[in-house]
């Protein structure tokens, strides 16, 4: 019987992506929405916005239960957002996980921001249609996987920049365990190209939930996977961390958006 051939592996061993803990500006805009106001009050730039307290105590959650991982899981390298948010996240989950920084490779990464908005930005969905209602009215017909507001992005335009992210990694990081911490369009367009989904699937996972804050997506190399290997999805959006330490779970997006149909 012929010896199977040999497989370079090309990924990380293990690759988490994490969804930043609550912020002051979901917060806000979740009042903001509730109350009818067409502007989210926050004066902060979009990439100064802290951690609320319940953000804080949601990394703590998910950080104790990456201290709690086997070595051989547990990240080496970890890529964040530099919005102060998503650095803040991966602070404290190290901190909570008893992981040093000086053990692991920390770097922060522009392409992993969140999707920029342009003029919509701090405007709730009432505050869109209006002040730009034929944007609303575009944005209907295109479709967010496409539509690229003025000054802003579309989910194409983030897919772009992650796709030069993705193969950093597997060039720089290759048999390691990665953590990345991002935003909720970064989340799922990561999703997007690690499981090779379609315009269609990642759109339909979109509209059953928004991103958890804190919820771990997280993936493995399989060597059986295909001719070289893949990454398998082990866990998605998982919060068990947060319920367990009895931190209420929270989705709300970072940024206004149309309501899903």
């Amino acid at each position: 019987m012929a010896a199977q051939p040999h497989v370079e592996q090309k990924w990380p061993q293990w690759l988490y992506v994490v969804r930043h803990g609550q912020s002051a500006g979901n917060v806000a805009r979740e009042r903001a929405e509730a109350a009818g106001h067409h502007l989210i009050d926050i004066a902060a730039r979009d990439m100064d916005v802290p951690l609320s307290p319940l953000g804080e105590q949601q990394a703590d959650a998910v950080g104790r239960w990456f201290g709690q991982l086997p070595a051989g899981q547990q990240p080496n390298v970890v890529l964040c957002s530099p919005y102060v948010r998503a650095q803040a996240t991966a602070e404290r989950l190290l901190a909570a996980a008893g992981i040093p920084r000086s053990a692991i490779t920390f770097e922060r990464d522009e392409r992993l921001r969140e999707k920029e908005f342009g003029i919509l930005d701090r405007l709730t969905v009432l505050g869109i249609r209006q002040k730009y209602p034929e944007l609303a009215e575009q944005r209907a017909h295109v479709g967010k996987f496409y539509f690229r507001p003025p000054g802003g992005e579309s989910w194409c335009d983030v897919i772009l920049r992650l796709r030069s992210v993705i193969e950093m990694i597997t060039r720089e990081h290759r048999r390691e365990r990665v953590l990345v911490v991002a935003h909720q369009v970064t989340v799922n367009c990561m999703r997007y190209l690690i499981e090779c989904k379609s315009e269609a699937e990642i759109l339909d996972i979109d509209r059953q939930a928004d991103v958890p804050n804190c919820g771990v997506t997280g993936y493995e190399y399989d060597p059986g996977q295909g001719p070289h290997g893949k990454l398998v999805p082990r866990l998605v959006n998982f919060v068990s961390p947060l319920t367990q330490a009895g931190a209420p779970v929270t989705a709300e997006p970072d940024v206004p958006v149309a309501p899903k149909p």
